[in-house]
């Protein structure tokens, strides 16, 4: 089956392909087209995932496959149609069909940290678990564990000390206070960071 216009031969490893025809060989036959968002991508890690809209897990976005269908970034928030292939991990896309940055964030276009509540910490660093965190809502919740109120943290908050996401279960130190809404983050260090006074 080649209907979808792929050539038919041995497969060379998807994201590493540099052949023109992108040949796939009898994995052709599995290739799916599906469009969604960009989750997240980082090129220097060389790789991001995108959300499908379907309800499907993430995709997988190679730099490469990116950088062979002619885009040098995939901003948070771009709307993409690939093609995907299922693989021993999961879905990864194997051309990007189209891309569209009007619905992206542009990191130049971020609101600078001032615009949000500026919460005043009320104490030191304290060890917490990130609860959950949701890239493209742009917010989370940490938990000092069981009868402890949660703390609200926001993107931009982790932007200013350098972090793009938070895992669920992963343990960071924060230092915190109240906010409109109960507790927020005001600072957030990966754990075994140093927790000095933040340079400016």
């Amino acid at each position: 089956m080649t209907s979808d216009g792929l050539p038919k031969g041995p497969g060379s490893g998807l994201g590493v392909d540099r052949g023109a025809g992108g040949e796939l060989g009898e994995e052709a036959a599995s290739v799916i087209e599906l469009s969604g968002s960009i989750k997240w991508f980082d090129v220097s890690k060389g790789y991001g995932f995108i959300i499908p809209d379907n309800g499907m897990p993430d995709v997988l976005l190679h730099v490469t496959v990116l950088r062979r269908d002619g885009y040098q970034v995939a901003y948070e928030g771009a709307r993409v149609v690939v093609e995907a292939l299922q693989r021993p991990r999961g879905l990864q896309a194997f051309r990007i069909l189209s891309m569209d940055d009007s619905t992206a964030v542009h990191p130049a276009q971020m609101p600078p940290p001032r615009t949000h509540v500026t919460v005043t910490p009320t104490g030191g660093f304290e060890r917490a678990q990130v609860k959950w965190f949701n890239r493209l809502r742009g917010f989370g919740f940490l938990t000092r564990g069981e009868g402890t109120p949660d703390i609200f943290v926001h993107m931009e908050t982790l932007r200013r000390f350098g972090l793009t996401e938070l895992r669920p279960g992963q343990f960071v130190m924060v230092r915190f206070g109240p906010g409109p809404k109960g507790l927020m983050a005001a600072e957030v260090r990966p754990e075994g960071a140093p927790t000095g006074p933040a340079s400016h």
